[in-house]
Formats: C-alpha cells, sequence, structure tokens
C-alpha cells in the first residue's frame, strides 16, 4: 500500500489554524483604534435630558480639560465604571454624559439611584455616537481646551486604565 500525502492535509490545516489562534490570543486586548484622535470634536447632537441644558459644541471648546462620556441605564460596565466618574467628578472635572439609546425614566432613575457626576447631560438617539465613532458604552473621550480629542477610551474606567491611559491624556489634555 504506498503512502497518501494526502491524508495529512487535515491534521496539517489543523495544526495552522491552532497555532494561529494561539499567537492571536497571545497578543492580548488591543484598543480599538480612534480615527478623532488629535481633531476636532464632532458637533454635539444631542436632546435635553431632565431640567438642564445640554452640552454644546461652545462648552467643548472652552478652556481646560473635560471628558465627554457615552452611558446607559441598561449598560452593565457603565453602571462598574461610575464610581470612577464619580471620583473623576470630586476633584474637579467636567464631564459631559452623554445618554445612549436609553429611555428617560430609566436612566434618571440610574442617577438618582448611582448618583449624577455629569456637569451637563443629553440625550443621543445613536446620531451623535456614530459620528463620534462609538463603538458601544461606555466610551470616554479626553477633550482638551480647544475642543480636540485627545483620546478615547473604549469600555468601563477602571483604576488600572485610569492610571496607564486615562490620567495621561487628561494631562496631556490641560
Amino acid at each position: 500500500m504506498a503512502f497518501k500525502p494526502l491524508i495529512l492535509l487535515p491534521v496539517v490545516l489543523f495544526g495552522g489554524l491552532a497555532l494561529a489562534f494561539y499567537i492571536g490570543l497571545q497578543k492580548g486586548d488591543q484598543p480599538l483604534p480612534s480615527t478623532m484622535e488629535g481633531k476636532s470634536a464632532p458637533p454635539v447632537t444631542v436632546t435635553a435630558f431632565g431640567a438642564g441644558a445640554p452640552p454644546s459644541d461652545a462648552d467643548l471648546r472652552k478652556p481646560g480639560l473635560k471628558l465627554v462620556n457615552f452611558w446607559a441605564s441598561w449598560c452593565q460596565p457603565c453602571r462598574a465604571e461610575h464610581p470612577m466618574l464619580e471620583r473623576l467628578q470630586a476633584e474637579g472635572v467636567t464631564i459631559y454624559g452623554i445618554n445612549y439609546k436609553d429611555k428617560a425614566p430609566a436612566a434618571q432613575g440610574f442617577l438618582d439611584e448611582m448618583g449624577n457626576p455629569f456637569t451637563q447631560i443629553g440625550a443621543d438617539e445613536g446620531r451623535m455616537a456614530l459620528d463620534w465613532g462609538v463603538y458601544g458604552v461606555p466610551e470616554t473621550y479626553v477633550i482638551d481646551g480647544t475642543g480636540k480629542v485627545v483620546m478615547r477610551l473604549a469600555g468601563p474606567i477602571t483604576e488600572a486604565n485610569l492610571l496607564s491611559q486615562l490620567r495621561p491624556a487628561m494631562d496631556q489634555a490641560k
């Protein structure tokens, strides 16, 4: 009986795929790229949320550091990051909240329960998030005193990324 090399083809293909998956897993978490960094923040296109005025383009171009945080009441990572937002607010950081594709009563209930770390809040049905390149909530943008996006953080703010990514970007934006 003659040796048929094609019999090894499935084994070789499986080994190649397994190696590719292993190499891919070793790279760890890679940040999602943002085309906004280094550019002027896109227009603020939100509706009012609650009694206060929503944030505006002019607010983003005021001097000083500010954050724009996209969040929703139905978002569990938003709930997890909320204490970090309150901590930043306590430090005097201006945070504009953009409530993303949410029902107003649910969003207000979330803030009533968790606290309100936002200087101003606007409601977005998805248009602003699309313009800003939001992949999903929560996402936080660091904005400098000219309205330029210094950094985008996809996912919840944690102690680790606050120290390694967000704080350096905030220092740059000051």
